[in-house]
């Protein structure tokens, strides 16, 4: 089992509000050091938010080579795999989401007691089990498996409940859970999940969260030929990404408010690849628009 950061750490009070609280824009060159293997994973948490992906990657080395812990390795997986799939990777992604759930699995730790990863929040290896079915319905989606993704979310609700998640996964299961319903062309569900992560992302820490799950709303409401509201909320998702160096989000953003017609926003979109290219990100063919 890995080795939990030193109570009273301020190296890993910083990471952690950084990766899940409201500073996730904070400079790479001012985040400390990791502590141990965990505080290694938040940092990659947060720059894979800046999108500062080769940065990311190291550091999810570097938790694979400090630690044994089966959930947060399990974490890590689906960390790299999220990485993936935002590039486009969707097929590499499911191999990664496909280990982190071999890895949390009831097989694969026996009887082994698994103790929840130190963090100020709960991650439980149901937590990490449900990260790992989300990543992969999202991976399904991604490659047009729109039936498989619903039944991969359907699985996830099954192993844990909705009632027993924390916010985190809870909130990724309703994001993933919208984007099923859009990509099957069910735009009043689509709109339902949005909201609900929304609504979870209200009460969170996560500025992070709060602002995609916003994303997804003003992509519900492009569905549903609400262009004014969508537009609305897509301009103030841009701010907030420009707020908070949230680039992958902001590009994003730029791409759907590009899709409809706001003036600028193509080539907002272009500049914000190719910066996600000078910091290691690559694109697969035609992701990036």
């Amino acid at each position: 089992m890995f080795v939990p950061a030193p109570l009273g750490d301020i190296r890993f009070e910083i990471l952690a509000e950084s990766a899940f609280g409201a500073c996730p824009g904070r400079a790479a060159a001012e985040l400390p050091t990791a502590p141990d293997a965990l505080g290694s994973w938040y940092r990659a948490v947060i720059l894979g938010g800046q999108g500062r992906y080769a940065a990311a990657r190291a550091e999810l080395r570097v938790v694979r080579a400090r630690s044994t812990d089966p959930v947060l390795l399990s974490l890590a997986a689906s960390t790299e795999g999220s990485l993936l799939r935002q590039l486009g990777w969707h097929a590499r992604a499911a191999a990664c989401d496909g280990r982190a759930a071999a890895l949390v699995s009831a097989r694969a730790l026996g009887d082994r007691a698994v103790d929840s990863v130190r963090s100020e929040l709960p991650f439980e290896r149901g937590d990490a089990i449900s990260d790992a079915l989300t990543g992969l319905a999202a991976d399904a989606l991604g490659i047009g498996r729109v039936a498989l993704a619903w039944r991969l979310l359907a699985r996830g609700a099954a192993v844990r409940p909705a009632a027993e998640l924390g916010w985190r996964p809870a909130i990724r299961r309703q994001w993933v859970s919208a984007e099923t319903a859009l990509a099957a062309g069910t735009v009043e569900p689509a709109t339902e999940h949005a909201a609900a992560a929304l609504a979870l992302a209200e009460r969170a820490p996560s500025v992070r969260h709060l602002v995609k799950s916003r994303l997804l709303v003003a992509a519900a409401a492009a569905a549903a030929d609400d262009h004014d509201r969508s537009r609305a909320l897509a301009e103030q998702v841009a701010e907030q990404c420009r707020e908070h160096g949230l680039l992958p989000l902001r590009w994003a953003s730029a791409m759907l408010r590009a899709g409809l017609a706001v003036p600028g926003a193509a080539a907002e979109a272009e500049d914000c690849a190719a910066t996600i290219v000078r910091r290691g990100g690559r694109f697969r063919p035609s992701t990036a628009g």
